[in-house]
């Protein structure tokens, strides 16, 4: 590593500024918004929370689900908020009011994952069975516009492009579908795939895999880069992302552990104790040096 390496990793966020409670049970997901000034989160209360992360304040509560949320994600604009769970319903939410505008249907077994397209006008869902879902925000429908189902088993994770649909599934692989050619390029890892999260330059692809390794893949032709090893996922969902620079990989772990890897040489460059337990998501604020972890544990917790 080199000694510039070197002075970043101390700088990397690892002294909590506080703790955001308020979920009753496992907290399944925290996610920045886009100009990281609040922050979502969701679990196993059925609720999701909109924070000021660097108040600590809970602004707003929204509860719909019948069962555990699993992910949540909000348009760039903030304006709109999309959850998933484990009632099969996916709902689009209006953010000032906290108002349902649309259930969107279609997925028959869990939903694991959602996400805005750059545009906010389509919603895409991987689920439990087998598929990925995309839905038109501007539509009055409630049904899928399009639907993926060349996957072998459980979607975990969905990400989007301008011109691109990745999901990562528990068949150990990757897919990306080319929105405007409708073809699909397929990336078997081998090993299930719980999380994918692209590096924010788009040109690599991180993928977290239950055999405890997190694998960086370069995203146009596929290529294996380097594998990040050390943390333990083995059962659980977790999420894995870049800090904001692309120069350093972070990853939870069951044992409540964080990780960061360099990217180029993959050394663990810091680790620390963050949760009493698994350590279920990972967001890293889009300018600052500042990260988020949710946690089993119930808790959100600011580090910086």
């Amino acid at each position: 590593m080199s000694s510039a390496a070197a002075t970043a990793a101390q700088q990397l966020p690892r002294s909590e500024s506080r703790t955001l409670s308020g979920h009753e049970g496992a907290v399944l997901a925290v996610r920045f918004n886009r100009d990281g000034n609040y922050c979502l989160s969701c679990g196993k209360d059925r609720t999701v929370r909109l924070w000021n992360p660097h108040t600590g304040a809970l602004v707003k509560t929204y509860k719909s689900h019948a069962r555990e949320v699993r992910d949540v994600n909000a348009s760039s604009d903030n304006a709109k908020l999309v959850s998933c769970g484990a009632d099969r319903q996916i709902f689009y939410w209006d953010v000032a009011s906290g108002r349902v505008i649309r259930k969107f249907r279609g997925h028959n077994s869990e939903v694991n994952s959602v996400k805005f397209n750059e545009h906010n006008t389509v919603v895409l869902s991987a689920g439990y069975d087998r598929t990925v879902r995309a839905f038109d925000c501007r539509s009055q429908s409630s049904d899928p516009i399009q639907t993926i189902d060349t996957f072998q088993d459980s979607v975990m994770s969905v990400s989007v492009t301008s011109t691109e649909i990745i999901a990562g599934s528990v068949d150990g692989t990757v897919r990306t579908f080319d929105i405007r050619m409708g073809r699909e390029t397929v990336d078997n890892l081998r090993h299930p795939v719980n999380c994918i999260s692209l590096s924010n330059d788009r040109n690599c692809l991180l993928a977290n895999c239950l055999d405890s390794t997190v694998r960086l893949l370069d995203k146009n032709s596929g290529e294996m880069l380097q594998e990040y090893k050390g943390h333990i996922c083995k059962a659980f969902k977790m999420d894995c992302c870049l800090t904001n620079d692309d120069a350093f990989v972070v990853g939870g772990s069951e044992d409540g552990f964080v990780f960061f890897w360099e990217l180029v040489d993959a050394p663990i460059v810091a680790s620390f104790r963050a949760h009493s337990s698994v350590v279920t998501s990972v967001s890293y604020h889009p300018t600052k040096t500042c990260m988020l972890t949710s946690s089993v544990d119930g808790t959100v917790r600011v580090w910086t």
